[in-house]
């Protein structure tokens, strides 16, 4: 079974490589998530270059089925994450 990348193995990775410490690369590390969700917040699409694009979609109010009871339910309008990966990230992926 594969192991699961957790934000302790980057914040770990960025220490060990940079050579700072862990509270200083922990604080790199979620500077860098706090730009990107804020530029999400304020609807602007996040470019990674070759990693992928980030970007907020508007989903529209839709009528669903609840698959066990067979009950209808309107689902309301919502914004949701989109990630596009990039070409170099889906090569290796293969």
């Amino acid at each position: 079974m594969t192991k699961t990348l957790t934000r302790s193995d980057l914040i770990e990775k960025i220490h060990s490589k940079i050579g700072i410490s862990l509270s200083d690369a922990s604080t790199i590390f979620e500077d860098i998530l706090e730009e990107i969700l804020t530029s999400l917040e304020n609807g602007n699409d996040v470019k990674l270059s070759n990693f992928g694009t980030f970007s907020v979609k508007n989903k529209k109010s839709r009528l669903g089925r609840n698959p066990k009871t067979g009950i209808e339910a309107t689902i309301s309008a919502r914004k949701v994450i989109s990630f596009y990966p990039s070409k170099s990230i889906k090569q290796k992926a293969k």
